[in-house]
């Protein structure tokens, strides 16, 4: 370590020496002839920016060159100047329009004008440690945001909970599109490999958020906007490698705006790692293609994108002792041979394909009225293979047989079970805008139908069905209709009003078994009303303060229907949630703060009981009345033009009102209880330094405080506190010999070798003892997922 540092700061001092002149870039910046405090002024070549001051005012020292800067207050405008000598540079933003691209999302994103709670995370931030984790990694150091992954190293099947909620209750779009599973809710980024490197930003909205499209977001929404067109022509190529085996292979293109109209543009990844826990290897296969046509009003695009995943399971945990004396151990696949010999099925593994088409269109008609309308069809098929070791024959179809005379009812074997489905429909908005209004109607009609069934593909003794005949098929089918109507309207020069009224409906379907033979039979309808209003008042130009409520609802997923079904408890209800927001935030030239307090109350939250199905799947339980009560805090910190900070904390209760549950025999009412994986703090803080041109350090710090597995507060459930930090280099090299650009990256995560469990499983179950009142005692247990000690990742990236 003492070396790597010797070398880190012998590399930072020689790049000093070399350091170019530098020269200031000053101005003003205007609108209709008044001047815009709060602008955000961004180099687009180096990320370096700064926010114009009261007096609209903004300065910057950068050395000699060619630079494209961008000055974005709502609309954005992009400038190009030669700086050869301290320059003036006045702009006026009267005229500036929405990046034709951001226009697809106008409709379901907010800015600093409106009474909701957001953050946004950008290309370049996103481009500083892209080197092959999956998206819910990449966003780990937002506000409230905390993040797990199965094999431990931020590959293959990661996720993420905002406010104690989890991924099935967080609604995610990309481009507008609904993007979550419509049974489970859930939304597997393991599916979209690589799909950071074809990300333009994201907006992280906690809370109920704005109406959108897909499933009611009933803790954060996420909406992701893919890569805008290129007026120019470019390739890169991006390599990477790291611990654990993981290396990211990655390429680029885009043909540039020919003809003044069309534009092409793709790229192809595959990712691979052996993953921190044993035989957690993940391969991940992705695309990404686009077709685009732009004219003055109208912007088309036609997108082709998806990925192939072979995972191997990791979903099982594994208890206390053996996180004491074996962390990285995985119980999937495990059997034993003739000889009484431990061994490992070398194929338990989880294998999906997902194809994904949208067709999108935004006309703007004048100088107020403006649409988007999107067509979309996902393909997705693929199974999870298992070895079964003394299986019930009768449960897999399979006929019971004789030998030696006696009559064999068990055998080892292999089953698939298989998920194949579609998913298709449309999203539209119209909108209207003026100096006061902004008025929006919109919404989405989307169908899915998915088949469930099981093959059994070997048997040690027993004679299979030849073709393979499905021992169970379940077929689903779902609708999800909404409409919306959102208005902004400004009553004075000062406060503005915004109004959000949506009606949602869904129908649900099932038939046929499951794979346990019982039969899932659901026809389930459910009609939402989801009312939002709020107020934001701007004091003065650096203060705005707002205040909002929400209402949301949510149905039950297919797995709260057959966990209710196995347990024999009623099927589950359907969950209401009235979402209050209080905010304030502060803008200057050296700091941007945004303090935002806020009470979520619950009517039958499906909670996490702790426990997971045999996928791995959490199960839920609707805990009648539940609350969320917490403060968010984040900021950003100019110290110097060349060091910023940017620290955030999220304080939190999260209570179950009265709650009861089954306990040595009997049902039992403990009272408020903690909500399960709800920590009561999570905080986390990014430094940033550029000692030079091109160079950028952060350092990147999580903390995560104890947290229940179980509703209960069984301290057989608790989840103890972590601290974990990382640390990230990128230097881009501007004028390398027969390239554009060369991009070096590198990603030292938990440097401080925190053996941390970021997630994990509580489970219970009574058994007959004569000492208790009812006869029964509760046997608990827990099962966890630790996180990987200190690793790398290093990349270096081509652009032609």
């Amino acid at each position: 370590m003492k070396n790597v540092l010797f070398f880190a700061i012998f590399f930072m001092i020689n790049l000093c020496v070399f350091a170019q002149q530098e020269f200031t870039l000053s101005g003003k910046v205007t609108s209709k002839g008044e001047t815009l405090p709060g602008v955000n002024v961004v180099v687009q070549e180096t990320g370096k920016g700064t926010m114009t001051d009261l007096e609209g005012e903004y300065q910057l020292k950068l050395p000699s060159g060619t630079y494209t800067l961008k000055f974005s207050y709502g609309n954005s405008k992009t400038v190009e100047v030669n700086l050869t000598k301290d320059t003036t540079l006045d702009v006026d933003l009267t005229n500036a329009q929405e990046t034709l691209d951001q226009v697809f999302l106008s409709s379901i994103r907010v800015d600093a004008d409106s009474p909701i709670t957001y953050s946004n995370l950008t290309n370049e931030e996103i481009e500083e440690r892209n080197l092959g984790q999956d998206i819910p990694v990449l966003m780990s150091y937002l506000p409230s945001v905390v993040t797990t992954t199965d094999a431990g190293a931020g590959v293959g099947y990661t996720s993420l909970r905002v406010r104690g909620s989890d991924a099935t209750r967080t609604n995610v779009t990309i481009n507008g599109v609904p993007y979550n599973d419509s049974e489970s809710q859930g939304s597997f980024w393991v599916n979209l490999g690589d799909f950071a490197s074809s990300t333009e930003n994201l907006q992280l909205q906690r809370g109920v958020g704005t109406s959108t499209n897909g499933a009611g977001a009933f803790g954060a929404s996420i909406n992701i906007l893919t890569d805008r067109y290129s007026e120019e022509a470019y390739a890169e190529v991006a390599n990477s490698y790291g611990s654990y085996n993981t290396h990211k292979h990655t390429a680029k293109f885009s043909t540039g705006l020919f003809n003044d109209h069309w534009e092409f543009a793709g790229r192809a990844s595959l990712i691979k790692s052996d993953g921190y826990i044993d035989r957690a290897e993940s391969e991940l296969k992705s695309y990404f293609l686009q077709g685009t046509y732009v004219e003055d009003n109208t912007l088309i695009k036609a997108l082709m994108f998806g990925g192939k995943e072979r995972t191997y399971q990791a979903w099982y945990g594994i208890d206390e002792e053996t996180l004491k004396n074996d962390r990285t151990y995985n119980p999937a696949g495990i059997y034993t041979d003739e000889a009484g010999n431990e061994k490992f099925y070398d194929n338990q593994t989880d294998n999906y394909q997902q194809d994904h088409y949208q067709l999108l269109w935004n006309q703007t008609y004048d100088a107020n009225w403006s649409s988007n309308m999107a067509l979309h069809y996902t393909r997705g098929r693929g199974y999870y293979e298992e070895y079964q070791e003394d299986a019930s024959l009768s449960l897999y179809g399979l006929p019971n047989f004789m030998a030696n005379g006696a009559e064999v009812t068990t055998s080892d074997l292999v089953n698939t079970s298989w998920l194949d489905n579609h998913f298709f429909g449309t999203t539209f908005s119209l909108n209207y805008e003026n100096s006061k209004l902004d008025a929006v109607i919109g919404g989405g009609w989307n169908k899915y139908i998915g088949d469930h069934f099981g093959e059994v593909i070997y048997t040690r003794f027993a004679q299979n069905n030849d073709p393979f005949e499905p021992y169970y098929e379940n077929e689903a089918t779902k609708t999800d209709f909404n409409i919306y109507g959102k208005i902004t309207y400004s009553l004075t020069s000062n406060l503005a009003v915004f109004g959000d009224l949506q009606l949602r409906n869904i129908n649900y379907d099932t038939q046929g078994p499951l794979e346990e033979g019982i039969a899932l039979a659901i026809d389930d309808s459910f009609s939402f009303f989801n009312p939002k209003f709020g107020l934001t008042y701007q004091l003065n130009v650096k203060n705005r303060f707002y205040a909002s409520f929400a209402r949301a609802h949510r149905e039950p997923t297919r797995t709260d229907y057959e966990n209710a079904l196995f347990s024999g408890n009623p099927y589950p209800e359907e969950e209401r949630l009235d979402d209050f927001e209080l905010g304030w935030r502060f803008a200057s030239e050296k700091l941007q703060l945004n303090v935002n307090g806020y009470y979520m109350d619950y009517q039958n939250q499906l909670v996490l009981t702790g426990a997971i199905d045999d996928e791995g799947a959490a199960v839920r339980e609707n805990s009648g009345d539940s609350y969320r009560l917490g403060l968010e805090v984040d900021a950003t910190i100019k110290v110097t033009d060349q060091l910023s900070i940017r620290p955030n904390v999220a304080l939190s209760q999260n209570k179950n009102q009265d709650f009861s549950a089954r306990f040595n025999g009997q049902q039992q009412n403990f009272g408020d209880t903690d909500i399960s994986f709800s920590p009561e703090i999570v905080a986390g803080n990014m430094i940033r330094y550029s000692p030079v041109k091109n160079l950028q350090l952060n350092f990147l710090s999580k903390f995560v405080g104890e947290q229940y597995m179980s509703n209960i507060e069984s301290d057989a459930s608790l989840l103890d506190s972590y601290f974990v930090n990382d640390f990230n280099v990128q230097y881009q090299w501007k004028t390398a010999p027969l390239f554009k650009e060369v991009v070096f990256t590198a990603l030292v995560n938990n440097i401080f070798n925190e053996k941390y469990v970021s997630n994990g499983y509580y489970f219970s179950y009574d058994v007959q003892n004569g000492t208790f009142p009812s006869g029964f005692e509760t046997v608990e247990g827990a099962g966890y997922y630790p996180q990987a000690t200190t690793n790398f990742l290093a990349g270096i990236t081509l652009k032609f």
